[in-house]
C-alpha cells in the first residue's frame, strides 16, 4: 500500500473487511439532570490514516462493491468486539447501529461465540432510522420482533429529520426516540414544537424516553430539555474516541427492562370480531365510509395508511388514481392483496398474500398518524348478489391501539421497496 500525506490510497473495501480492519469508536450518552453516562453509542470507522477511515467513505465504497451487508455486520461485530476489551458491562448500554438492508440476511456463523459473549455481559440497544421501517417494513417488524426476543431494546434515529417519521412511531415502538440534532438547534420554528409534542405524547403512552443528539452548548441542553429529553449527546459531553480504561457504574439507566414487540394479529378482523358495535351492510353503503376514511389521511399531519381489498382487482383504477394522490403526501402508503403487485401504482407499496389467507375475506383501511387513528375493518359475508351489493359485516373504530395493531397486521406483508 503507498502513503501519499499520510492516508493509505489504494486500500480497498476488500482490503479493510478480508484483515478484519474495521473498528468502533465510543460517543457517550448521558442524562442529562445528573450528567453522568449511561451509554456509549459506538461509530464505525475505517482503519486510522487510510481513504477509508471516515463512515461515509466507507459505506459508499462498500455499497459500490455489492459489499453493504458485509460491512456492517463486520460493524456490529467491531462495536461489540471493542466494548467487551473495554470491560463494558451492563451498568452503562451499548447503541449499536444496523443498517436496514441486513435484516434480510443471516448472521455470519463466525460472530455466533462474540454475540453469546455480548449475550451474557452487555445491555444492547440496537438502532434503526425511520428509513428502515419505509425501506422494508416487514423485514423490520419481523426483525424488531426477533431483537426483543432476545432482550435487546430498539431506538428509533434521526426522529424529527423529516416530519413523515412520526407517523412510523407505533408501529416500531422504540425504547427510545432519538431526536434529530436539528431539533435541537431550531427550538424557536413552529414546526419543531409541533414534531417535540408529537414525541412527547407517543413517548408518555408506552413509556419509552428521549434523547437528544448534536449538543454542543448549554442552550443545546435547555433546548433539549424543553423537547422533553432525558438523555443527551454530543461534542458537550465528549467527542467519539476510546472507550476510557476504567469504567464507572455511571447513572441509573431510565428504561427497567425491552419492551416486549407487541403480538401481530392474524388479520384486522380477529381484533373486533367480538365487538357488540359489529353492523352489517352493502358494499355500495360502505364505499363512501371507506373513502372518508382514507381522506383522514391527508386532513392534517404526514400518516400511514395501509388497506387490504381480498383481492388485486378490486384495487380498482379509481382506487389506484386515489392512492397515487396520496401517496406524496403521507409517510408510507400500502394496498394488500391476494395477487398484488409489489407497486401497484405510482407511491404506493404493495402486498401479496395466499389465496387462503383470512384477509382474502376481509376489507380494511387504516389510517395511522402521530396523533389520529381511525379503521374501517370489515369481513365477507360471502352473501348478496353484484359486487356493489355484497353485503359485509364491519366495525369503524378510532380505538387507537386497535387501529395500530390493525394497521401492523397489514404491514407485515407490504414488499420491500
Amino acid at each position: 500500500m503507498q502513503s501519499i500525506g499520510g492516508l493509505v490510497q489504494d486500500m480497498s473495501i476488500e482490503d479493510v473487511l478480508g484483515a478484519g480492519l474495521v473498528r468502533s469508536v465510543y460517543q457517550p450518552i448521558v442524562d442529562l439532570d445528573s450528567r453522568q453516562i449511561v451509554a456509549y453509542e459506538a461509530l464505525a470507522r475505517g482503519p486510522v490514516g487510510s481513504s477509508l477511515e471516515a463512515p461515509d467513505r466507507l459505506y459508499a465504497a462498500a455499497a459500490a462493491r455489492g459489499l453493504t451487508n458485509e460491512l456492517d455486520w463486520a460493524c456490529r461485530a467491531a462495536a461489540i468486539d471493542g466494548a467487551l476489551a473495554a470491560g463494558l458491562t451492563r451498568a452503562q448500554r451499548l447503541f449499536v447501529n444496523v443498517e436496514p438492508s441486513t435484516f434480510r440476511t443471516p448472521r455470519p456463523a463466525s460472530l455466533d461465540a462474540l454475540i453469546a459473549a455480548a449475550a451474557s455481559t452487555l445491555d444492547i440497544v440496537v438502532e434503526v432510522t425511520e428509513r428502515s421501517l419505509v425501506d422494508d417494513p416487514a423485514a423490520l417488524v419481523a426483525e424488531i420482533a426477533a431483537m426483543r426476543d432476545l432482550g435487546l431494546r430498539v431506538a428509533l434515529d434521526d426522529v424529527g429529520a423529516v416530519p413523515e417519521s412520526l407517523a412510523l412511531l407505533p408501529f416500531l415502538e422504540p425504547d427510545v426516540i432519538k431526536l434529530d440534532l436539528a431539533l435541537v438547534r431550531d427550538l424557536a420554528d413552529a414546526a419543531t414544537a409541533a414534531i417535540s409534542t408529537a414525541v412527547r405524547s407517543d413517548a408518555e403512552r408506552r413509556g419509552s424516553v428521549i434523547l437528544a443528539e448534536g449538543i454542543e452548548t448549554e442552550e443545546h441542553v435547555a433546548r433539549a430539555l424543553v423537547l422533553g429529553a432525558r438523555l443527551g449527546q454530543g461534542w458537550l459531553f465528549g467527542r467519539p474516541g476510546p472507550l476510557p480504561t476504567s469504567l464507572d457504574g455511571g447513572a441509573r439507566w431510565p428504561i427497567d427492562a425491552a419492551a416486549s414487540s407487541p403480538s401481530i394479529p392474524i388479520s384486522p378482523w380477529s381484533l373486533v370480531r367480538d365487538w357488540p358495535q359489529r353492523r352489517t351492510a352493502t358494499k355500495r353503503l360502505l364505499m363512501p365510509m371507506s373513502r372518508h376514511v382514507e381522506t383522514r389521511a391527508v386532513a392534517g399531519e404526514p400518516c400511514v395508511l395501509l388497506s387490504a381489498f381480498q383481492e388485486a382487482r378490486h384495487f380498482t383504477p379509481g382506487t389506484k388514481v386515489r392512492y397515487e394522490r396520496f401517496a406524496p403526501r403521507l409517510s408510507l402508503v400500502g394496498a394488500v392483496g391476494a395477487g398484488m403487485a409489489s407497486l401497484p401504482a405510482t407511491g404506493v407499496r404493495g402486498g401479496s398474500i395466499p389465496p387462503d389467507h383470512p384477509l382474502v375475506g376481509e376489507w380494511t383501511v387504516t389510517v395511522v398518524g402521530p396523533h389520529d387513528a381511525v379503521a374501517l375493518i370489515a369481513k365477507d359475508t360471502n352473501r348478496g348478489g353484484a359486487d356493489a351489493d355484497r353485503i359485509f359485516e364491519f366495525v369503524i373504530t378510532h380505538d387507537r391501539p386497535t387501529v395500530i395493531a390493525a394497521a401492523r397486521s397489514l404491514m407485515q406483508h407490504i414488499a420491500a421497496g
